[in-house]
């Protein structure tokens, strides 16, 4: 008799212990989809909005979003180097290349644009491999289309926009700074013989003045990098 009972019970739980896996399994699909949603809200309303300077997330955040803080940290990652590499590399050039604007400026600011200047060889380097980190990461990624529509947008305006604009430029804003360099380096040898009076200089010998032209049609060659780093630095790394 106790036995019957026994077996009566253990079929009715049958049912019941697969309704509750349904019910946790839905669960689950929900707890996604709305860390999904958060997730995709904050691309489109902060992300895509915040320039090339992205936030860090709050614990709140990472508490919403789950395991989409992991496609967070691919791009936020790519932007800390690349925020890096504009800051401490190429605005210093920048700023020093602007600061020239007479004669005498190629001379007193030399020491200070060379040592600026010095990382600019290996920023190239740094950004590439930030580049190639980025695209691995993203390539391993499994999003649903919502997020990867949205995902992609935000990696477009990351990382694949600032890489196209920085490749191009580093090069051309290198040779600008040394061409500066080398033309400041040049007036400190010539000592006292060369003279400055604002915009003007003056040489003792037309030796000189024809090195010096020289050097100044080179620069004019190049100077559009300069131009273009400004613009850069303004709209696109603000």
């Amino acid at each position: 008799m106790t036995t019957g009972i026994s077996r009566a019970w253990t079929r009715l739980l049958v049912p019941f212990a697969a309704l509750f896996l349904v019910l946790q399994l839905t669960g689950c699909g929900d707890k996604e989809a709305d860390q999904r949603k958060a997730f995709i809200d904050f691309l489109q309303n902060t992300v895509q909005r915040s320039g090339e300077h992205l936030p860090a997330l709050s614990a709140d955040q990472k508490q919403k979003f789950g395991p989409y803080i992991n496609d967070y940290a691919i791009i936020y990652g790519f932007s800390q180097q690349v925020n890096h590499a504009v800051d401490s590399g190429i605005k210093p050039v920048v700023d020093e290349l602007s600061a020239i604007r007479m004669p005498q400026d190629y001379l007193t600011r030399r020491d200070s644009l060379r040592q600026a200047s010095g990382s600019l060889g290996v920023l190239t380097q740094q950004i590439q491999a930030a580049r190639t980190q980025a695209d691995s990461g993203k390539a391993g990624l499994k999003q649903p289309s919502d997020l990867k529509a949205v995902y992609d947008n935000v990696y477009n305006k990351v990382v694949t926009q600032p890489v196209s604009v920085l490749m191009p430029l580093l090069p051309a804003l290198q040779t600008l700074s040394q061409d500066a360099v080398q033309t400041g380096d040049f007036l400190q040898q010539q000592g006292t013989q060369v003279t400055f009076n604002g915009p003007a200089i003056q040489f003792p010998t037309q030796p000189q003045a024809t090195q010096y032209n020289q050097l100044m049609t080179t620069l004019a060659a190049n100077s559009q990098a300069l131009a273009q780093a400004q613009s850069a630095l303004q709209n696109t790394f603000q």
